[in-house]
C-alpha cells in the first residue's frame, strides 16, 4: 500500500475511533432475558407494549424442528397474533428481504421476531428497514450510517451462538445479481430487545455449533486487535473469548450441555457487543466475499481464514495476541512473539478438532482480483486492522487459502 493511501486510512480511522469513543450513536444495550426457559417471557412483554400482531421471521428449518411452537403459543395466550415468514435461506439475499418487508405489510404487522441464526436476524433488521425507509434499496442502505429512520420494534431470539446480530448494528445482504455480500452499518436496525435461551440451541448440529462458535470468536479477537477500542470493548471481547476457548469444544462434542450452551450465547452476545462499536477487520472482508462468490457458510469461513490474517498481521498484533494466549491459558511465559504464535496455533488446533477444513476447494483463479477488490472496498479505510494491506497482499492471501 502507497504511503498516501496508508496515511489516508489511518487518519480516518483515527478520526472515526473519536466518533465512536462518543455517545452520538446509540449504544444502548437491548433489553435482555437470558437462561433456560426465558424465549416464554417475551409474549407477555410484547403484550406489554400495546404491539398487536408481529411478522416472526426465521427459516424453514428452524419451524421444520419445532423451536418457535412455545414462543408462538405464548404470544397467542397473551392475545397478540403473529404471522411467519419462513422463506430466509443461509447467506440472505435482496430478493428474501423484500419479500420479508412485503409479507410485513401484507399482514399488517407492528413489531419484527428474528428467531434464528444470523440469516433470519439480517433479513429482519434489512426488511425493518426497507419498511421504516420508503424509497430506499437494499443497496443504498449498504455502508455506514445509510438508514435515516428508525425501524419497527425489533425482538433477536438467537438460535445459534455465533452472530451476536441481537446486540449488534450490523446486517448481511447479498446481491445475488452480481454476487456481492455487503454490510449495513447503522444504529437504527439494531435490535431493541434479546433473548439468550440455551434450550433454543441444544439441538444445533456439531458442525454448526463448530461453525458459529468460530464466528463469534472472530468477532472478538477482531475487535480486540484492531484500533477502535473504546469504552469497555476489550473488556467484552476478552470475556467473550475466554468463554469460547473455554466452553466451545464441549458444546461441539455434547451439545446437550445447557451450562456450556449459556456460556457460548453469552460469549456471542459479548462478541457482538465488542465488534459493534470497534468493529471487525480483513478476515470479514475477505470472508463476505467469498461468501458472496461461492456460497460457502459463513462461520467456516471465518474459522479458515482467521490463523491466515493473524499470520498476515505478524509483529503488527503480537503485543495483543501475546495478552490474548495468556487470558486463555495458551502460554503464559516467553516472549509477545512465542505466545502470540502460539494463540494462533491453539486456534488452528480447535479448528482441526472440531472437523473444520483449513482451506477452500472452490476459489478460483479468475475471480481472485475481484473478491480482493471488493474486500478492499469493504475493508479500507474502515475496518482499523493492525496492518493494512493492499491488492496484492489480499490477492496472495486468498490463494494461500486454497486447497486441492
Amino acid at each position: 500500500m502507497s504511503a498516501v493511501s496508508n496515511a489516508y486510512c489511518r487518519v480516518f480511522q483515527s478520526v472515526f475511533k473519536i466518533v465512536l469513543g462518543t455517545e452520538i450513536m446509540n449504544w444502548k444495550e437491548p433489553e435482555l432475558y437470558e437462561g433456560p426457559g426465558s424465549v416464554l417471557k417475551l409474549p407477555a412483554r410484547i403484550k406489554e407494549l400495546g404491539l398487536k400482531k408481529v411478522l416472526v421471521v426465521t427459516d424453514k428449518n428452524i419451524m421444520a424442528l419445532g423451536l418457535p411452537a412455545p414462543f408462538l403459543a405464548g404470544l397467542a395466550d397473551c392475545g397478540v397474533e403473529y404471522a411467519v415468514f419462513d422463506d430466509v435461506q443461509p447467506n440472505p439475499c435482496v430478493e428474501t428481504v423484500e419479500k420479508a418487508k412485503q409479507a410485513y405489510i401484507d399482514n399488517q404487522c407492528e413489531a419484527l421476531v428474528a428467531f434464528g441464526g444470523g440469516s433470519p436476524m439480517d433479513t429482519a433488521k434489512c426488511a425493518g428497514a426497507l419498511y421504516a425507509n420508503s424509497g430506499k434499496t437494499v443497496q443504498k442502505m449498504w455502508g455506514l450510517m445509510h438508514v435515516p429512520h428508525k425501524l419497527p420494534p425489533l425482538f433477536a431470539i438467537p438460535t445459534t451462538a455465533g452472530t451476536g446480530s441481537e446486540v449488534t448494528l450490523a446486517s448481511v445482504i447479498t446481491d445475488e445479481a452480481t454476487h456481492e455480500k455487503r454490510v449495513i452499518m447503522d444504529q437504527h436496525i439494531r435490535p431493541g430487545y434479546a433473548v439468550l435461551d440455551p434450550e433454543l440451541t441444544v439441538s444445533l448440529p456439531a458442525d454448526m455449533t463448530a461453525a458459529t462458535g468460530m464466528d463469534a470468536l472472530t468477532h472478538a479477537i477482531e475487535a480486540y486487535i484492531g484500533n477502535y477500542n473504546v469504552k469497555n470493548t476489550p473488556e467484552y471481547a476478552v470475556s467473550a473469548i475466554k468463554l469460547i476457548f473455554e466452553n466451545l469444544y464441549h458444546a461441539y462434542t455434547d451439545g446437550s450441555d445447557i451450562n456450556a450452551r449459556m456460556n457460548m450465547l453469552r460469549a456471542a452476545y459479548d462478541a457482538g457487543m465488542a465488534f459493534t462499536r470497534a468493529c471487525c477487520g480483513y478476515v470479514h472482508a475477505i470472508g463476505h466475499n467469498l461468501g458472496g462468490f461461492y456460497h460457502v457458510p459463513h462461520g467456516w469461513t471465518m474459522a479458515i481464514i482467521l490463523p491466515h490474517m493473524l499470520d498476515f498481521f505478524g509483529e503488527k498484533a503480537y503485543y495483543k495476541l501475546a495478552r490474548l494466549s495468556e487470558a486463555t491459558n495458551t502460554m503464559t511465559d516467553g516472549t509477545d512473539e512465542e505466545k502470540a504464535k502460539a494463540f494462533i496455533a491453539a486456534i488452528r488446533e480447535l479448528n482441526r478438532r472440531m472437523g473444520i477444513p483449513e482451506g477452500f476447494t472452490c476459489i478460483r483463479d479468475e475471480d481472485i482480483p475481484t473478491i480482493a477488490d471488493r474486500a478492499l472496498l469493504e475493508g479500507n479505510p474502515m475496518y482499523p486492522v493492525p496492518r493494512l494491506m493492499d491488492k496484492n497482499d489480499c490477492m496472495e492471501i486468498i490463494r494461500g487459502l486454497r486447497i486441492e
